[in-house]
Protein backbone atom coordinates (compact mmCIF):
# COMPACT_ATOMS: atom_id res chain seq x y z
CA UNK A 1 0.00 0.00 0.00
CA UNK A 2 0.89 3.48 -0.88
CA UNK A 3 3.22 5.23 2.07
CA UNK A 4 1.79 9.30 2.28
CA UNK A 5 3.86 11.44 0.92
CA UNK A 6 4.35 14.78 1.89
CA UNK A 7 5.96 17.84 2.57
CA UNK A 8 6.44 21.89 3.13
CA UNK A 9 8.18 23.98 0.41
CA UNK A 10 9.89 27.30 1.68
CA UNK A 11 9.02 28.43 -2.13
CA UNK A 12 5.76 28.11 -2.19
CA UNK A 13 4.23 28.81 1.33
CA UNK A 14 2.63 25.67 0.76
CA UNK A 15 2.22 22.02 2.57
CA UNK A 16 2.14 18.97 -0.21
CA UNK A 17 0.50 15.66 0.41
CA UNK A 18 0.09 12.56 -2.27
CA UNK A 19 -2.72 10.78 -0.31
CA UNK A 20 -4.06 7.23 -0.56
CA UNK A 21 -7.19 6.48 -1.49
CA UNK A 22 -9.16 3.53 -2.63
CA UNK A 23 -7.34 3.23 -5.81
CA UNK A 24 -5.54 6.22 -7.12
CA UNK A 25 -3.95 8.90 -5.16
CA UNK A 26 -5.29 12.54 -4.38
CA UNK A 27 -3.17 15.29 -4.43
CA UNK A 28 -3.81 17.42 -1.28
CA UNK A 29 -2.37 21.06 -1.16
CA UNK A 30 -2.27 22.76 3.13
CA UNK A 31 -5.35 20.27 3.13
CA UNK A 32 -7.84 20.89 0.43
CA UNK A 33 -7.99 17.85 -1.91
CA UNK A 34 -8.13 18.24 -5.51
CA UNK A 35 -9.96 15.54 -6.13
CA UNK A 36 -13.16 13.78 -4.93
CA UNK A 37 -12.27 10.89 -2.93
CA UNK A 38 -14.52 10.35 0.42
CA UNK A 39 -17.71 9.31 -1.60
CA UNK A 40 -16.16 9.02 -5.11
CA UNK A 41 -12.41 8.20 -5.67
CA UNK A 42 -10.24 9.85 -7.29
CA UNK A 43 -9.93 6.80 -10.72
CA UNK A 44 -13.79 7.22 -10.94
CA UNK A 45 -14.17 10.77 -10.37
CA UNK A 46 -11.39 11.15 -13.25
CA UNK A 47 -13.03 8.39 -15.35
CA UNK A 48 -16.72 10.51 -15.18
CA UNK A 49 -14.92 13.60 -16.42
CA UNK A 50 -13.41 11.85 -19.36
CA UNK A 51 -16.99 10.56 -20.11
CA UNK A 52 -18.57 13.94 -19.73
CA UNK A 53 -16.12 15.91 -21.92
CA UNK A 54 -15.34 12.69 -24.82
CA UNK A 55 -11.85 14.31 -25.24
CA UNK A 56 -10.72 13.90 -29.28
CA UNK A 57 -8.02 15.39 -31.39
CA UNK A 58 -5.84 18.37 -29.79
CA UNK A 59 -6.93 18.66 -26.36
CA UNK A 60 -5.96 21.11 -23.49
CA UNK A 61 -5.86 20.47 -19.93
CA UNK A 62 -5.59 24.05 -18.22
CA UNK A 63 -4.54 22.36 -14.82
CA UNK A 64 -2.26 19.41 -14.27
CA UNK A 65 -2.13 18.32 -11.18
CA UNK A 66 -1.10 14.75 -10.66
CA UNK A 67 -2.19 14.64 -14.56
CA UNK A 68 -4.90 11.99 -14.40
CA UNK A 69 -7.12 13.83 -16.53
CA UNK A 70 -4.30 14.33 -19.16
CA UNK A 71 -3.08 10.30 -19.16
CA UNK A 72 -6.90 9.26 -19.69
CA UNK A 73 -7.26 12.07 -22.57
CA UNK A 74 -4.78 10.26 -24.11
CA UNK A 75 -5.67 6.30 -23.66
CA UNK A 76 -8.33 7.62 -25.98
CA UNK A 77 -7.68 6.39 -29.68
CA UNK A 78 -9.78 9.47 -30.96
CA UNK A 79 -7.00 11.64 -29.10
CA UNK A 80 -3.55 12.81 -30.66
CA UNK A 81 -2.10 14.82 -28.67
CA UNK A 82 -2.96 16.83 -25.05
CA UNK A 83 -1.47 19.94 -23.73
CA UNK A 84 -1.28 20.83 -20.63
CA UNK A 85 -0.12 23.85 -18.12
CA UNK A 86 1.03 23.23 -14.30
CA UNK A 87 2.31 26.54 -12.71
CA UNK A 88 3.55 24.65 -9.30
CA UNK A 89 7.33 23.20 -9.97
CA UNK A 90 6.33 21.84 -6.15
CA UNK A 91 3.32 19.73 -7.45
CA UNK A 92 5.07 18.62 -10.74
CA UNK A 93 7.77 17.68 -7.78
CA UNK A 94 5.08 15.17 -5.75
CA UNK A 95 3.31 14.05 -9.24
CA UNK A 96 6.98 12.40 -10.26
CA UNK A 97 6.57 10.74 -6.59
CA UNK A 98 3.19 9.40 -7.32
CA UNK A 99 3.56 6.22 -9.62
CA UNK A 100 0.19 5.85 -11.22
CA UNK A 101 1.30 9.51 -12.73
CA UNK A 102 3.93 7.77 -14.41
CA UNK A 103 2.46 8.08 -17.99
CA UNK A 104 2.36 11.38 -18.07
CA UNK A 105 5.90 11.76 -17.96
CA UNK A 106 5.90 9.05 -20.45
CA UNK A 107 2.89 9.30 -23.07
CA UNK A 108 4.52 11.19 -26.09
CA UNK A 109 0.81 12.42 -26.69
CA UNK A 110 1.04 14.69 -23.61
CA UNK A 111 3.62 17.81 -23.93
CA UNK A 112 3.75 19.71 -20.16
CA UNK A 113 3.96 23.77 -20.06
CA UNK A 114 5.62 24.53 -16.26
CA UNK A 115 3.39 27.91 -16.83
CA UNK A 116 0.44 29.92 -15.59
CA UNK A 117 -2.25 28.75 -17.70
CA UNK A 118 -3.62 32.03 -17.07
CA UNK A 119 -1.10 33.12 -18.89
CA UNK A 120 0.57 30.55 -20.98
CA UNK A 121 -2.87 30.79 -22.96
CA UNK A 122 -2.31 34.04 -24.11
CA UNK A 123 0.67 32.96 -26.61
CA UNK A 124 -1.77 30.05 -27.94
CA UNK A 125 -3.19 30.46 -31.32
CA UNK A 126 -7.16 30.77 -32.30
CA UNK A 127 -8.78 27.71 -32.70
CA UNK A 128 -6.20 25.17 -31.65
CA UNK A 129 -7.94 23.05 -29.38
CA UNK A 130 -10.97 20.36 -30.42
CA UNK A 131 -11.57 20.30 -26.58
CA UNK A 132 -10.86 22.19 -22.95
CA UNK A 133 -10.97 19.86 -20.02
CA UNK A 134 -10.87 22.83 -17.19
CA UNK A 135 -10.47 21.47 -14.29
CA UNK A 136 -8.97 24.54 -12.15
CA UNK A 137 -8.36 24.63 -7.84
CA UNK A 138 -10.92 25.92 -5.73
CA UNK A 139 -12.04 29.73 -6.72
CA UNK A 140 -10.74 30.50 -3.21
CA UNK A 141 -6.97 29.04 -4.58
CA UNK A 142 -7.42 30.14 -8.31
CA UNK A 143 -10.07 32.71 -8.86
CA UNK A 144 -8.66 34.18 -11.93
CA UNK A 145 -9.62 31.02 -13.14
CA UNK A 146 -13.13 31.36 -12.86
CA UNK A 147 -12.98 35.48 -14.74
CA UNK A 148 -14.67 36.23 -17.67
CA UNK A 149 -11.38 36.76 -19.29
CA UNK A 150 -9.73 34.24 -18.79
CA UNK A 151 -13.57 32.47 -20.39
CA UNK A 152 -13.08 34.28 -22.93
CA UNK A 153 -9.16 33.34 -23.74
CA UNK A 154 -10.65 29.57 -23.45
CA UNK A 155 -13.85 30.34 -26.47
CA UNK A 156 -10.27 32.06 -28.32
CA UNK A 157 -8.37 28.74 -28.40
CA UNK A 158 -11.42 26.51 -28.75
CA UNK A 159 -12.36 25.26 -31.99
CA UNK A 160 -15.66 25.95 -33.81
CA UNK A 161 -17.97 23.28 -32.02
CA UNK A 162 -15.44 21.98 -29.76
CA UNK A 163 -16.74 20.86 -26.00
CA UNK A 164 -15.57 22.66 -23.11
CA UNK A 165 -16.12 20.59 -19.34
CA UNK A 166 -15.57 23.12 -16.72
CA UNK A 167 -15.04 21.73 -12.89
CA UNK A 168 -18.29 23.17 -10.84
CA UNK A 169 -18.64 21.25 -7.60
CA UNK A 170 -21.75 20.53 -5.98
CA UNK A 171 -21.95 20.31 -1.99
CA UNK A 172 -24.26 17.29 -0.68
CA UNK A 173 -25.16 19.16 2.48
CA UNK A 174 -28.56 21.22 2.56
CA UNK A 175 -26.60 24.63 3.75
CA UNK A 176 -24.62 24.40 0.97
CA UNK A 177 -26.76 23.27 -1.61
CA UNK A 178 -28.30 26.60 -2.25
CA UNK A 179 -24.39 28.31 -2.62
CA UNK A 180 -23.49 26.02 -4.46
CA UNK A 181 -26.28 26.16 -6.95
CA UNK A 182 -25.94 29.59 -7.19
CA UNK A 183 -21.43 29.35 -7.75
CA UNK A 184 -22.65 26.74 -10.71
CA UNK A 185 -25.52 29.56 -12.54
CA UNK A 186 -22.31 32.11 -11.95
CA UNK A 187 -20.08 30.24 -13.90
CA UNK A 188 -23.05 29.37 -16.78
CA UNK A 189 -23.44 33.07 -16.65
CA UNK A 190 -20.14 33.94 -17.69
CA UNK A 191 -19.66 31.21 -20.22
CA UNK A 192 -22.28 32.64 -22.26
CA UNK A 193 -21.20 35.94 -21.83
CA UNK A 194 -17.61 34.55 -23.20
CA UNK A 195 -19.60 33.11 -26.36
CA UNK A 196 -20.33 29.33 -25.23
CA UNK A 197 -23.26 27.51 -25.96
CA UNK A 198 -25.28 24.32 -25.34
CA UNK A 199 -24.22 24.51 -21.56
CA UNK A 200 -25.35 22.59 -18.79
CA UNK A 201 -24.39 20.95 -15.89
CA UNK A 202 -23.84 17.31 -15.24
CA UNK A 203 -23.73 16.31 -12.18
CA UNK A 204 -22.25 12.92 -12.35
CA UNK A 205 -19.15 14.50 -13.08
CA UNK A 206 -19.28 17.06 -11.06
CA UNK A 207 -18.88 19.48 -13.95
CA UNK A 208 -20.03 22.11 -17.05
CA UNK A 209 -20.17 20.81 -20.10
CA UNK A 210 -20.34 23.72 -23.24
CA UNK A 211 -19.72 24.02 -27.14
CA UNK A 212 -18.14 26.78 -28.62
Amino acid sequence: MLQKIQFFSKKTNNFYQLFPTKTIPTLRINGVPMHRYIKIDPLVDTKSKIAALKPNGTVLDTCTGLGYTSIYSAKSPEVNEVITFERDPEVLKITKMNESSNDLFTDKKIKIINKDVSLGIKELDDSTFDCIMHDPPTFTISPVLYELKFYKELYRVLKNNGRLWHYAPTPGKAKSQSKANNFVLVIINKLKEAGFKKIFHDEKSSGIIARK
